[in-house]
């Protein structure tokens, strides 16, 4: 393929834009569906009168449907996305990108998705249709999903779709609630998946972090260690990884705990533990959920993260070699090859 692609390249450069570039507008319009010329103008830095003939061609050739809402992918034109997907990895080095990560990490598995989730909104919303695609290849029947919180789980939720040959899945929150916005909590994000899989779902109403006294009186409760049993043995792990400070903020960190995390130099956080950039865990909530210890019992841990400012938080996470499956973008992918030494 690689040889095939180089020879394109010196024989037929314009053949390879062209099809990049009708690529990139479908893979918009299915995205953003229904969708105007403008705003895919837009979106894709593309002149309308470009944007104009581009879509002429494809709705000619019956990927492309245009109605007076929008313009709306047709049949054809998904499957047009699914065959050329690989080949386009290829052309764009992003497959060559998911490979230095897979070395460098020592993963099972990497996707990297087009774009930065940190100067584009859609970009995160690929990387959780990326994690629904990966999920469904490898669940199983009556198996337990364990899932994080925050905007990238948001986005993996908002991705879901029916988990058809998986029955009886059991999606369960890896943790108690956050106190930020309800639509990012963990409870709500697992609701939401199990509902759209067609799941099951068990729910965690605790909050996080906790004391060490409200922690030992809350974990007794026998509705609560029913619910972290089933946490703590989940076949499948899906979580983000957090800057270190905006997770301490978002928790409302006392003043003397931030200066510790400060002062430890931690720069990610999952799970409540935080990390430095070598790896070691220097400060640690107390949180009711899954633990770091937990992971052993999970065939799949999937980290989902992306966006160039992460790229120090998800290194860090992976030192210890926590998750077998990363999911992240090309600013993080390209930012962590370059910046940093895994």
């Amino acid at each position: 393929m690689r040889a095939l692609i180089d020879l394109q390249k010196k024989l037929f450069p314009d053949v390879l834009d062209i099809m990049q570039r009708r690529y990139q507008l479908l893979h918009f319009i299915q995205i953003m569906q229904p969708v105007g010329r403008r705003a895919l103008s837009e979106n894709m830095d593309l002149a309308e009168r470009t944007v104009r003939s581009e879509v002429d061609f494809l709705n000619k050739q019956g990927a492309v449907e245009v109605t007076s809402r929008g313009m709306h992918l047709t049949y054809e034109g998904q499957n047009i996305l699914e065959q050329l997907a690989e080949f386009i990895k290829d052309v764009t080095g992003v497959k060559v990108l998911e490979q230095q990560l897979k070395d460098k990490l020592k993963l099972d598995h990497v996707v990297v998705v087009p774009g930065d989730s940190d100067q584009l909104d859609w970009v995160k919303h690929e990387m959780g249709r990326a994690c629904v695609q990966y999920l469904k290849g490898h669940l199983a029947a009556g198996e337990a999903i364990a899932i994080t919180g925050g905007t990238t789980m948001a986005a993996v939720a908002g991705a879901m779709t029916p988990l058809t040959g998986a029955d009886r899945c059991l999606f369960v929150p890896a943790r108690g609630g956050l106190g930020e916005r309800v639509e990012n909590q963990a409870n709500t994000i697992c609701a939401e998946m199990a509902k759209k899989a067609r799941g099951e779902y068990r729910l965690l109403y605790v909050p996080d972090p906790l004391s060490e006294e409200s922690y030992q009186t809350i974990i007794e409760e026998p509705s609560i260690k029913e619910v972290l049993d089933i946490i703590r043995n989940a076949e499948i792990v899906i979580h983000g990884v957090g800057d270190a400070l905006t997770m301490a903020e978002r928790r409302k960190t006392s003043a003397k705990q931030l200066e510790i995390i400060k002062e430890r130099q931690a720069v990610g956080e999952a799970f409540g533990y935080y990390f430095n950039t070598k790896g070691e865990i220097v400060h640690k909530v107390r949180t009711v959920g899954l633990q770091l210890e937990d992971l052993k019992h999970a065939r799949h841990v999937i980290t989902v993260a992306g966006g160039h400012t992460k790229a120090q938080a998800i290194a860090s996470y992976f030192q210890p070699g926590q998750s077998n499956v990363l999911i992240t973008d090309e600013g993080a992918a390209q930012e962590l090859i370059r910046e940093h030494s895994l």
